[in-house]
C-alpha cells in the first residue's frame, strides 16, 4: 500500500498534526486566559496609581 518513505512522510504529517493539536489546546486553556488575567490585573493596579497620584 505505501512505500517506506511515504510511510515516513505520513508519520511526519501525523506527528506535526498532533503538535500542533495539543499546543493549540495548551495555548487556548493556560496562556491565553493566564495572559489576558495577567494584563487586566497589571491595568487595574496602573489606574489605582493614577487616581492614587491625582490625591
Amino acid at each position: 500500500m505505501f512505500e517506506f518513505d511515504q510511510y515516513l512522510g505520513f508519520l511526519a504529517f501525523l506527528t506535526i498534526l498532533t503538535i500542533g493539536f495539543w499546543l493549540m489546546i495548551f495555548l487556548l486553556t493556560f496562556v491565553v486566559p493566564y495572559w489576558i488575567f495577567g494584563s487586566s490585573i497589571e491595568r487595574l493596579k496602573e489606574i489605582r496609581a493614577e487616581k492614587k497620584a491625582k490625591r
